[in-house]
């Protein structure tokens, strides 16, 4: 990649996707080669406020009875906004409240059941998967400083 700028006479804007940016060579992340670097996550109850504002209307969700459950299901589910946009759109074109309780009540039934085959996913796998988000609670007890964890 070394004098790519030089050899054309516009500037180009080059993409590079990676699922595992921390085996990619150090030399590739340095500023002049790739000086951007943009973290793709999963859909949190902050993006689904901007979905659905964008796609229903909605300003207020904060206040909607099922904007608890469908955060509530977003943090503990693995879902692209791509994936939740897809269910706001299974609507008709003239929303009216009831529309945005009937796109609402779909989005929590597809969570559900995201999360379920996510549940039925993780079976008999080992507890580290690569590219998968987890949780790990890492305690420290002062007392037991002899004993190890793993």
């Amino acid at each position: 990649m070394d004098g790519l700028w030089s050899s054309c006479g516009d500037e180009r804007i080059i993409v590079f996707t990676t699922n595992h940016k921390d085996r990619l060579e150090p030399a590739l992340l340095r500023p002049g080669r790739m000086d951007v670097h943009i973290h793709m996550s999963y859909c949190t109850p902050y993006a689904f406020k901007v979905l659905a504002s964008n796609y229903l209307g909605v300003q207020d969700l904060d206040r909607h009875p099922l904007y608890g459950e469908i955060a509530g299901l977003l943090e503990s589910t693995e879902v692209a906004p791509a994936e939740v946009c897809e269910e706001l759109l299974k609507r008709d074109d003239d929303v009216d409240d009831d529309d945005v309780d009937a796109a609402l009540e779909g989005v929590v039934k597809f969570l559900k059941l995201k999360k379920l085959e996510g549940d039925n996913n993780n079976i008999d796998e080992p507890e580290f998967q690569e590219g998968k988000r987890q949780d790990v609670d890492v305690s420290v007890n002062d007392d037991d400083s002899e004993s190890s964890s793993t």
